[in-house]
Formats: structure tokens, sequence, C-alpha cells
């Protein structure tokens, strides 16, 4: 009887939680802004319209997935070789299934997105692995604090495509969402980014 009542005590409290979906991702590695790449030659691959950017967040109850509906980018490639690009993401855009946490997503306690409406990324390097792996950093400016985080990422090019996938965390006190939420119900400060960006090249 003892047993069950730890049980139920534990489960009341929030230790009987849901797991963490940042625990199986990697930490995206986190410094001060730096030089952007640029390319002077090469080729300009643009977002396709299938390509997907994509979060989780989760709380001591639960977690729950999300996405930006409108963003556009490109990638430079050099002999092959991915060297540069830049993307950007209409905060506006915002979804989850849900219509009340999506609203509560864009209020100031987190996005804020009337005050900072878009979110851009600037490659600053490529750092080629194998011939699919390679280690990704970026600047990100978001919710008005520029960060430039590094994340593994699996690559696929062609002449005529380029495929990027990765999934990594972030830590959202790094860039100034702090929002707690409620005491039997934290929020969790790391949030997954689900990368899978399709480009094809540029028309003339």
């Amino acid at each position: 009887m003892k047993y069950i009542a730890l049980i139920t005590a534990a489960s009341a409290l929030g230790f009987s939680s849901c797991k963490n979906p940042a625990d199986s991702k990697n930490d995206a590695q986190v410094s001060d802004a730096q030089e952007v790449a640029t390319s002077e030659n090469g080729t300009t691959y643009t977002f396709t319209e299938d390509s997907t950017i994509k979060f989780i967040g989760s709380k001591v109850t639960g977690s729950q997935e999300g996405s930006f509906k409108t963003f556009t980018g490109q990638f430079i490639l050099e002999d092959g070789e991915p060297t540069s690009g830049s993307a950007s993401i209409d905060m506006h855009s915002t979804h989850t299934e849900k219509e009340k946490l999506t609203a509560h997503l864009k209020n100031a306690d987190f996005f804020d997105v009337e005050k900072f409406p878009t979110t851009t990324f600037s490659v600053t390097q490529f750092k080629k692995n194998s011939d699919t792996s390679y280690d990704l950093s970026m600047n990100v400016e978001l919710h008005g604090v520029t960060k430039n985080i590094t994340f593994p990422t699996t690559v696929e090019k062609s002449e005529d495509s380029i495929h990027i996938k990765a999934e990594f965390n972030i830590n959202r006190q790094d860039f100034g969402i702090s929002y707690a939420g409620k005491k039997d119900d934290l929020i969790r400060d790391e949030v997954v980014i689900k990368l899978d960006i399709k480009a094809k090249p540029q028309a003339e």
C-alpha cells in the first residue's frame, strides 16, 4: 500500500513526467555570431515548396510539434560542394494543431511575432566530414538575439538538387525566450529543431 501511495503522489507532483524529446538529439553548439560565408562563384539552389522546418517543445505533462509554414532560402554550391546560404522565416506562419497554443507561441511570452516578425539564418561554414555528412554552422537571429549554432547534417546533392536534413536541440534561453510555464507544469528549455530542406537550381 505504501508503494502504491508513493507512485500516486509522485505522479501528482509531476515526477512521472513525459520523456524529454531532446534527450535523443544532438545539442547544437552555441557561440557568438561569426562572419557569414560568401561565394563569388557557384550555383544558387533555392528552397522548394516541399521543404519543412519543424520544432518540438515539451513540458512536464507532454510535448507538442509545430512548424513554420512560410519561409524562403537558398544554398550556394561551388564545384558540387555547399559553401554558403541563407533563409528567412515569417514568424506569423508559426503553426501547431492547437489553435490556442499557436496563439500563445506568437505572443510576447514566446516568439513575440509583432515585435520580431522574422527569423533569419545565415551560413557561416559547411565543415565536411564525409560525402554526405557536414557540420553546418549558421548565425541565427531569433527573438532579437543573434547566436551562431553548429549542428550535424546529412547532405545529399546532385546536379539538379540538394537535400539537407538535421535534427538537433537549441536552448530557448539562449535567445531570450524565458517564459517558464505553470509551477506544476514547467516548460523545458530544450527545443528540438527538425530541418528537411530541399533545393533546386535557381531559374535564370
